[in-house]
C-alpha cells in the first residue's frame, strides 16, 4: 500500500509537470515566463506617446514610392516586404529601444509589429496608418 501512495504521487507530479511544459510551448512567444508582444494604440495617442519617450524611433514601414509620397516627419524608412532580423538589428541595435510603427492603414504595421517582436524587440508600439494621421508630411 505504501508503494502505490508513492507511485501515485509520482504519476501525478509527472503528469502536471508535463502538463505545464505543454502549455508553455503552445504559445511561440512566450520567453521566459513573460508574454512578449506589441502593444496598439492609436495615432493619435502613438504620436503623444512619441512625443514623450526619449531614444525612441519612428518606423514607416510602406514602399519607399509611399514615403517619398510623404511620410510623418523624423519617421524612418523600414520597408515591411524587405524587413530581416539583420537589418532590424542594424538599424536599432538595442532590443529596449521604443520603436513606433506605421504604414498606410494599419495591416502592415501589425505584420511588421510582430516580426519586430519575433527578433526580440521588447518595446514596440502599432500605431496603425498614416491615413488617420492630420498633421504636416515631409517628402
Amino acid at each position: 500500500m505504501k508503494n502505490l501512495k508513492k507511485f501515485c504521487t509520482i504519476l501525478l507530479f509527472a503528469l502536471i509537470n508535463f502538463s505545464c511544459a505543454a502549455k508553455e510551448n503552445q504559445n511561440p512567444q512566450k520567453k521566459e515566463g513573460v508574454m512578449n508582444s506589441y502593444i496598439s494604440v492609436s495615432m493619435e495617442n502613438g504620436l503623444k506617446m512619441l512625443s514623450e519617450s526619449k531614444n525612441a524611433v519612428l518606423l514607416d514601414v510602406r514602399r519607399i514610392d509611399e514615403y517619398k509620397g510623404g511620410h510623418i516627419p523624423e519617421s524612418i524608412l523600414f520597408t515591411n516586404e524587405t524587413m530581416t532580423q539583420e537589418k532590424a538589428e542594424k538599424l536599432i541595435p538595442s532590443k529596449n529601444t521604443k520603436i513606433f510603427v506605421y504604414c498606410r492603414s494599419g495591416r502592415r504595421s501589425k505584420e511588421a509589429s510582430k516580426k519586430l517582436i519575433e527578433y526580440g524587440y521588447k518595446n514596440v508600439v502599432e500605431i496603425g496608418g498614416i491615413l488617420d494621421y492630420s498633421g504636416k508630411l515631409e517628402n
